[in-house]
């Protein structure tokens, strides 16, 4: 499903979007988007208040961060890793499958 534009999907800036009813944010870490799910598997803080540093999402309310490769919670947090989905872009549109975890 189509989540934003692609020049919305800056490099350092996470996007909250909706996709198929699911709260996710985009974040541009290089040439690479990642879907992941917008709330901290922790404590449910909301991502989208993060950020992205050296490849990984900083969450604002414990400080713990994700990769943003396949998920994985920095160490020393008892939590889940956070969930990923696919991303397609097509004619400068960024589209998530929100049906398909890639990891989590």
């Amino acid at each position: 499903m189509r989540a934003c534009r692609l020049d919305e999907a800056e490099a350092g800036r996470i996007v909250p979007v909706l996709v198929g009813g699911r709260h996710l944010v985009l974040v541009r870490d290089g040439a690479t988007i990642v879907a992941a799910e917008r709330a901290c598997p922790h404590e449910g803080a909301d991502l989208a208040r993060g950020r992205c540093a050296n490849g990984r999402l900083l969450c604002p309310h414990h400080r713990a961060s994700f990769d943003l490769r396949d998920g994985q919670v920095s160490a020393g947090w008892p939590t889940r890793p956070l969930r990923l989905y696919p991303v397609e872009i097509r004619h400068a549109e960024v589209f998530v499958d929100a049906s398909d975890l890639v990891q989590g």
